[in-house]
């Protein structure tokens, strides 16, 4: 298949105002994406946001060069990911189109696409789309040119389906949970789920400014929510990132639970209620603890490239419902077509409910090996990893893990880094064998 240009593993992303996220590439892509997913059909495309000052910029974009194709757009304003995954199902439109940089600081930003089912694109209409792109931007007649229209109640439409993923017969009653909002696009949605549900909420990361997202809160900053549950003596902490797909999770003693650990609950729960779908999907970096742990219950675990488009690709592949990765991105086809950080969460908090157990005692079984994640940034021109001193290194450190340890070494799919993972039964040694590759990595490319 023909290498994409634009895209990367999840949309288009990067710096405002550079590279693929300028006005005039936004303005051409949503006319692209007009043609190409709005072909026949009901020719309508919901747009969402999260809460990064750029968002106002890019939705205008968005829409105009939707209109020029003839695509009428419902705008929702600042709304979780899988809210549009969600709302474009229900709306029966052609496509959700979600302006997010997910995770990044605010100073990035991204567009992503949902197709009418609520599922990510796959790399052929990726494709399309960018050949679209390669063409003249023609303008429909006036008289076929998209109208705009917002809808004033997705929120309480959005609010109401995550409740219903919880059980009625149980209740969060008598729960303390500290919610962090990253400062995002869950600010105004996730607190009132998990209140409505009977729990009391404290919240974190839940006022928005354009400039905060992400900013020492939220799912890749877990100091803070950490923080707040000892101090609280809360009984569970929800982390979600910026635009609400991935979430992290603190136990009442304040520890942090990552996604793999979220993958064991879930997968456990589905086991005991015997609703459990064949096995689970991992990544290459999902933690050797949770592959032993499920083998301990016979339950199947295969690991999957990075990224959620594919988990979701070897999930449908085995038929097995629940996937996901440990930073946070939870699937489970029984609740949803995307990862939902509050579905995950409600999903969670139902599993410590029906076991009357706390956090902590349900992932007591999976023992997490250290596992060193260092980043190393680069220009995105080289790759280093196909120097043969950083090959030789990862050899190296292999050999001397044998069988009890792994390296991984990888760019990322959605910023200019090199990750470089050891994992290992000693956390000294993990630290020192990833130090040593990282090392070499940065020799490599600044020379």
């Amino acid at each position: 298949m023909q290498e994409r240009q634009f895209f990367g593993t999840d949309g288009i992303r990067g710096k405002v105002g550079a590279g693929v996220m300028t006005p005039e590439l936004a303005l051409k892509l949503g006319w692209a994406a007009g043609r190409v997913l709005s072909r026949s059909g009901t020719k309508k495309v919901i747009i969402g946001k999260d809460t990064r000052i750029s968002g106002y910029l890019f939705e205008s974009v968005l829409e105009a060069g939707l209109s020029a194709a003839g695509i009428n757009v419902l705008l929702v304003g600042p709304m979780p990911t899988p809210a549009i995954a969600y709302l474009t199902r229900t709306f029966r439109a052609e496509a959700g189109i979600v302006i997010s940089a997910s995770h990044n600081p605010y100073y990035d930003n991204g567009i992503k696409f949902f197709t009418a089912n609520g599922s990510k694109l796959d790399d052929q209409l990726e494709l399309e789309i960018e050949q679209e792109l390669s063409k003249p931007l023609v303008c429909v007649e006036s008289h076929l040119l998209g109208k705009a229209s917002r809808i004033e109640d997705a929120a309480g439409r959005y609010i109401e389906y995550c409740k219903g993923h919880f059980p009625a017969a149980l209740s969060l009653s008598g729960l303390k949970v500290v919610v962090d909002c990253a400062h995002g696009a869950t600010y105004h949605i996730a607190p009132n789920v998990f209140k409505e549900l009977g729990a009391e909420v404290i919240t974190i990361g839940d006022k928005p400014n354009g400039l905060n997202i992400n900013d020492n809160v939220g799912a890749t900053s877990m100091r803070a929510i950490s923080e707040k549950v000892v101090l609280e003596k809360a009984d569970v902490g929800i982390a979600l990132d910026g635009d609400g797909d991935r979430i992290m999770m603190v136990d009442h003693l304040g520890n942090v639970i990552d996604g793999d650990q979220i993958l064991y609950i879930l997968a456990c729960d589905a086991l005991k209620n015997g609703t459990l779908k064949g096995g689970v999907v991992g990544t290459l970096m999902s933690n050797l603890g949770l592959e032993l742990a499920l083998e301990k219950l016979n339950v199947p675990f295969v690991r999957s490239n990075v990224g959620d488009r594919n988990v979701m690709e070897l999930m449908r592949q085995h038929d097995w419902h629940i996937g996901g990765e440990n930073s946070g991105h939870i699937l489970d086809l029984d609740h949803g077509t995307t990862g939902d950080g509050i579905v995950a969460g409600i999903l969670v908090l139902a599993a410590m409910q029906n076991q009357l157990s706390s956090l902590a005692a349900l992932v007591k079984p999976v023992k997490m090996l250290p596992q060193i994640l260092i980043n190393i940034a680069f220009d995105g021109e080289s790759n280093p990893l196909l120097s043969e001193a950083v090959l030789a290194e990862k050899l190296n450190v292999e050999q001397l893990l044998g069988q009890k340890g792994r390296v991984l070494l990888r760019k990322s799919g959605t910023e200019p880094l090199i990750r470089v993972m050891v994992e290992g039964e000693d956390e000294a040694n993990v630290t020192s064998f990833a130090k040593q590759i990282a090392d070499v990595v940065k020799r490599v490319g600044q020379s």
